[in-house]
């Protein structure tokens, strides 16, 4: 298994949809790919295979830290080219709910 666990839906709270210049706030970390919830189970092929599917969004996914749950907010096609690539682990800003 890839993820930790396929999901459908953002079940933490609303946190007022982070700007891009909020999000480039937030130092990007290494996350295991096997600790992640996604919030989606749908992905679109050419995302994840365009070359240049980083140039206008921010290089890292997003992640949201709830309930000592890692759920991926943004980032799904890097984390299956991560996976593809056979990596373990994604650069990823988290964003700790928890610590609210």
């Amino acid at each position: 298994m890839i993820f930790k666990r396929v999901g459908v839906s953002r079940p933490y709270p609303e946190h007022g949809h982070l700007t891009a210049t909020e999000w480039a706030a937030v130092a990007p970390r290494q996350v295991r790919l096997d600790e992640l919830v996604t919030t989606k189970s749908e992905l679109d092929l050419r995302s994840l295979l365009a070359e240049d599917s980083t140039f206008f969004g921010d290089l890292f996914a997003h992640v949201v830290k709830w309930h000592g749950e890692m759920y991926l907010e943004d980032g799904l096609h890097r984390a299956l080219r991560s996976a593809l690539q056979q990596r373990q682990v994604l650069h990823a800003r988290v964003l700790d709910l928890d610590d609210d």
